[in-house]
């Protein structure tokens, strides 16, 4: 399904967050230009490979935003895009003078917002999810992906604009808006504000639910929360009497001394077709190998379609 067929998206964006969120609007059917600075993404030269996958497809103009002739380019992109997505600390569009239709959906990924004593605030992916509180069990522990920048950020924003291309399609007029990282983390673990079922529960208080080395220096995950999970599970490794310790922490240590025992593999076919809960923790490759979508096309040479795009608008010349 392609959904966004016919979708024009012109996309400020830079690195992460703003990629991400166009890749996948791509991914729906929407056509992307990406209007960079005359140096490009920075993450050409950064993350080469990670920009490569990030924006194959999309379509490149090179745009000086800070003179004339760039900024009336850039307009005139934007007046005939639907969605326009920039990743601006607030206020920098407009005091660059850039507008976007009335008819036209107009999304900003930002740190803090808009509003507020943190909006003009620098951060990154990390500096988003330490404010949200959502380190708060884990640090000094880093995350091995960019919670705030992939999900509050590049898919929050997904999903303000498909609301907001709904809404359009119904009233004709576009929306101005404002997604922060910041206060989108925060919403991913506010519903544990209340209390927690039990201590550290998702970060290693219960031994139903944790991770554990194998034989071969490999790991298994384990998430038998529900009884007949962990009972199913406690049959198969051959420890019966761990079923009445299901969410007793100390029963970790019988689980870690049983896991290492063995290599994941043995694991795996022991585990294969049984309702317990438990996986591997593959590597990147592996995963792709199974779960991994293949990327389509090749992300478009700094500016390649400048004056494709110059010629469109009537400004060639």
């Amino acid at each position: 399904m392609q959904p966004l067929r016919g979708t024009l998206v012109a996309d400020l964006t830079r690195l992460l967050p703003g990629p991400f969120a166009s890749r996948e609007l791509l991914r729906l059917g929407a056509r992307i230009v990406r209007m960079e600075p005359p140096e490009g993404d920075p993450l050409r030269s950064v993350a080469p490979a990670w920009h490569d996958a990030l924006n194959a497809g999309k379509e490149s103009v090179a745009c000086d935003l800070r003179s004339v002739q760039g900024l009336a380019f850039a307009q005139a992109l934007c007046d005939r895009a639907d969605v326009v997505l920039d990743g601006f600390r607030p206020g920098v569009a407009e005091r660059l003078g850039l507008r976007v239709p009335e008819g036209a959906v107009w999304c900003s990924i930002t740190g803090f917002g808009a509003e507020g004593r943190h909006a003009g605030r620098a951060g990154h992916d990390l500096n988003y999810l330490g404010w949200a509180g959502v380190l708060a069990d884990t640090a000094p522990g880093l995350p091995p992906v960019q919670i705030a920048d992939l999900c509050s950020g590049a898919l929050a924003a997904v999903v303000e604009i498909l609301g907001a291309l709904i809404e359009r399609g119904r009233t004709g007029k576009g929306r101005r808006l404002t997604v922060s990282m910041t206060h989108g983390a925060h919403r991913l673990a506010a519903h544990r504000l209340g209390g927690e079922p039990a201590p550290r529960m998702l970060t290693g208080g219960l031994a139903c639910y944790g991770v554990y080395a194998t034989a071969d220096g490999r790991f298994l995950t384990v998430g038998a929360l529900e009884p007949k999970f962990w009972g199913r599970l406690c049959e198969l490794i051959g420890r019966p009497d761990l079923v009445e310790r299901h969410l007793d922490p100390s029963a970790a240590d019988d689980l870690a001394a049983v896991f290492g025992g063995r290599p994941l593999a043995e694991w795996l076919d022991l585990f294969d077709g049984e309702d317990v809960c438990v996986g591997p923790v593959w590597t990147l490759d592996e995963a792709a190998a199974e779960f991994g979508t293949p990327v389509e096309g090749r992300a478009a040479g700094l500016g390649e379609h400048t004056e494709a795009w110059r010629a469109e608008l009537g400004l060639a010349g």
